[in-house]
């Protein structure tokens, strides 16, 4: 009953070690993942010509 108790271990150990590498891509996809998303966003503003610059003209009513 010992050896078929230790392959179950064996399994139990395989499961664990999966589920903590799906988790640790998990975590570093949540942490990178916006970053990414944030910079490629704020980068469209900057580089499209399209977008319309709000200008305001000031006039000088001194007399």
């Amino acid at each position: 009953m010992n050896s078929n108790t230790q392959s179950a271990d064996i399994n139990v150990h395989r499961t664990h070690r999966l589920a903590d590498v799906v988790g640790t891509m998990i975590a570093m996809l949540t942490l990178v993942l916006p970053l990414f998303v944030t910079a490629y966003y704020s980068s469209l503003n900057i580089e499209n010509p399209n977008l319309q610059s709000m200008n305001y003209k000031l006039e000088n009513h001194q007399k």
